[in-house]
């Protein structure tokens, strides 16, 4: 994988004056960092346009334009800068489970990394929407991990297999199945072309939007708003125009959105006005 052109930027964007030791501290902070500052996203796939994953478009648009993006993008990104912080990463993949029946064999149509720090693996990810981890989770342990929020564990399933949970509301709800088998280009590739184009992806069609805040997570869902807190109820709203998701687009999720008549058009068709 090349490196980043803009890995100042990127640094820079994550509060960082000059680049930091590869440490576990470091990796925390990092992935931390990242999930607060830039936006699950996908606005491309909304209005059916092409996401292209080359590393220089990925920075292009999220550097650069100010956007944000979901798994393949946003990991991607990440790993390359671990990558040129000197951590031994690389891609993995696994199957979203999330919603159904934590032993079902879903599309593998998720991109995370794994991390080898002392000869103790992680796994770490920066693009699963509301429900991404805050932390880098050990991989070799089945104990409740600790999070800047929810708790978390990884189970191994047999087989070279593994599933993320987490808690929520004092119940464990499976996240994804993944394993170790070394990625190539090609099979980011497929998979993103499958979530980016085929009719029965969630992204196709359809607003996905999330970001994490010191004890929150605010997430959109079409028109649907909400914001998680880990010490008390959730607040819910439904938006009812276009205007007010592109104002929470802003200055909620941090987004530069690229205002168009087609863009318009595809948040009135998520939007149900008040009569």
């Amino acid at each position: 994988m090349s490196l980043l052109t803009h890995s100042r930027l990127y640094l820079q964007r994550l509060g960082y004056d000059s680049p930091p030791a590869p440490s576990l501290r470091t990796l925390q902070d990092l992935q931390l960092r990242h999930v607060c500052s830039f936006a699950f996203e996908n606005l491309s796939s909304l209005m059916r346009l092409p996401v292209p994953i080359d590393l220089a478009s990925v920075e292009q648009k999220v550097l650069l334009e100010g956007r944000g993006g979901y798994c393949y993008e946003l990991n991607q990104m990440f790993l390359a800068l671990l990558q040129e912080l000197g951590f031994d990463a690389r891609g993995i993949t696994g199957r979203v489970v999330m919603g159904g029946p934590p032993d079902a064999r879903t599309a593998r149509t998720h991109r995370l990394s794994l991390v080898t720090l002392d000869g103790v693996r992680y796994i770490t990810d920066v693009g699963f929407g509301g429900m991404v981890p805050s932390s880098p989770l050990l991989l070799d342990t089945e104990v409740v991990q600790a999070t800047a929020h929810e708790p978390y564990r990884v189970t191994f399933d047999g087989h070279d297999s593994y599933t993320l949970w987490v808690q929520v509301a004092n119940e464990w709800r499976g996240l994804y199945v993944f394993d170790l088998q070394v990625q190539a280009t090609i099979d980011y590739e497929i998979g993103n072309w499958y979530v980016s184009t085929h009719p029965d992806s969630v992204f196709v069609g359809q607003l996905k939007v999330a970001r994490l805040a010191a004890g929150e997570r605010h997430t959109l869902n079409n028109a649907n708003y909400a914001i998680h807190y880990l010490d008390r109820p959730s607040e819910k709203r439904a938006l009812v125009s276009a205007d007010e998701v592109l104002q929470l687009l802003t200055e909620v999720f941090g987004i530069c959105v690229p205002v168009t008549a087609a863009l318009r058009a595809a948040l009135d068709g998520l939007t149900v006005p008040n009569s």
